[in-house]
């Protein structure tokens, strides 16, 4: 059964960002910069936490995985938005 997870994370070093991103991008929607909705299994939720371990500094960087429950056909209704509406458009990381 897949839950649905939002996943923030604030990585102090651009290599690392990158990375991250990269990781984060095979397994959820990119919500926002730094914000990602995944629907996963236990599987993939153990698969993720591991490759994110492995990337970011543990000192430094940080990951915030929230559960927002089962997936259902009213899963996108748990999301709520000001100003700009919520898409799943396909964004690049620029880091400088």
């Amino acid at each position: 059964m897949r839950r649905d997870y939002l996943v923030a994370y604030d990585i102090c070093e651009p290599g690392r960002l990158r990375k991250v991103f990269q990781i984060m991008r095979g397994f959820g929607d990119h919500l926002q910069y730094s914000v990602f909705r995944c629907a996963l299994t236990d599987r993939e939720k153990v698969q993720l936490l591991a490759k994110l371990s492995e990337a970011i500094h543990h000192g430094e960087d940080q990951v915030m995985l929230v559960d927002l429950g089962g997936v259902s056909p009213r899963s996108r209704r748990r999301f709520r938005t000001l100003g700009l509406p919520l898409t799943n458009t396909e964004r690049s990381v620029l880091v400088f």
